[in-house]
């Protein structure tokens, strides 16, 4: 289903993601993980691994503030809250759902 979606759509689509994100700061990664499985840190750590498969070179810091429009250290500071129990136990419960990598 994917292949129906052009490279060129599918990097204005992600890119228009990371900037909802990036201004979203209420949608915090803990609350992300906990409802769809995933969170700006993945979106981060999936750039980089992309990046360095394509022969490119990003390190975790770069993409993670890539993604963030920050460093992710002045992020955590700025926006982050406390990872309740029962935060840590939702993202626990969605993540656990999460299909193999391919």
């Amino acid at each position: 289903m994917t292949d129906q979606i052009s490279d060129a759509a599918a990097a204005a689509a992600f890119r228009r993601l990371v900037t909802h994100l990036q201004h979203r700061h209420d949608a915090e990664n803990i609350d992300l993980m906990g409802l769809a499985g995933f969170c700006r840190n993945c979106l981060a750590d999936w750039i980089m691994e992309a990046t360095n498969e394509a022969g490119g070179s990003m390190t975790k810091e770069e993409a993670r503030e890539a993604i963030h429009g920050m460093p992710a250290s002045e992020w955590k500071k700025k926006f982050q809250t406390e990872a309740t129990p029962e935060r840590l136990k939702r993202m626990k419960e969605s993540v656990a759902k999460n299909a193999p990598a391919d």
